[in-house]
């Protein structure tokens, strides 16, 4: 089975000049926690929840910040050809819950791990790779007992 087979479609992107706002009301509206970044349709970064909330709103940006400052520019992607498998295995690599699926440098789909875990002939697989990606973080102790 290859990506294609379960790859959502018709994603919705924002552009480099949008604001964290409008980002962030799209990503609620959409009900969703990343959005790809397009210029011309052509993938020029991504940003997450956790980008607004970490890489933002705590130093300091605002809602009317741009939001090409706080996306990720070296996007890890797929392609509609790769198998299920080798997704699952790209995304574990680089620790990453969403591969965005191009095709001559345009966005064309979004794979997330859930997609591939509703596919029975991937969901260990999946759930293999949600594991070695969610590790639980340490609580940072700022003083000792």
């Amino acid at each position: 089975m290859n990506v294609a087979e379960v790859m959502t479609t018709n994603i919705d992107s924002c552009s480099p000049e949008s604001t964290c706002k409008e980002v962030a009301m799209k990503m609620k509206k959409l009900d969703v926690g990343a959005v790809p970044i397009c210029e011309n349709e052509k993938l020029v970064g991504i940003v997450t929840d956790r980008d607004l909330v970490i890489k933002g709103f705590t130093n300091d940006f605002s809602g009317e910040s741009t939001i090409s400052e706080l996306a990720t520019n070296n996007v890890v992607t797929g392609s509609k050809e790769m198998s299920v498998e080798e997704a699952v295995r790209v995304m574990s690599q680089h620790q990453i819950r969403r591969l965005p699926i191009v095709e001559d440098d345009k966005l064309i789909g979004m794979v997330s791990l859930g997609d591939l875990a509703v596919n029975n002939q991937s969901s260990d697989k999946a759930g293999q790779a949600l594991k070695n990606i969610s590790n639980p973080a340490e609580p940072k102790n700022s003083h000792s007992n």
